[in-house]
């Protein structure tokens, strides 16, 4: 459920506001001049399987030579590193 808020009360009491949301998962309607004008709710995450993962990794196009060149020249300029001793 969804509380309704001002938004000057809001400004007021954000960190509580921000609190309520962070640890309580509550949500706010806030309203300017009685008029809705934005929501203040928990951040979703995503997540996916592995199998999703590797999906999505062969879906993207793949890279092309000039790409490829490209990286391996940047490659062969980087300076070598020295062993630790």
């Amino acid at each position: 459920m969804k509380s309704e808020i001002s938004a000057t009360e809001a400004a007021r009491r954000f960190s509580e506001v921000v609190n309520r949301v962070r640890y309580r998962n509550e949500m706010f309607v806030v309203k300017r001049g009685g008029v809705p004008v934005c929501e203040i709710v928990p951040v979703s995450t995503k997540s996916f399987t592995g199998r999703e993962l590797v999906g999505l990794l062969r879906s993207l196009p793949q890279p092309g030579n000039k790409y490829l060149d490209a990286v391996e020249k940047h490659v062969r300029r980087q300076p070598k590193t020295q062993k630790p001793k």
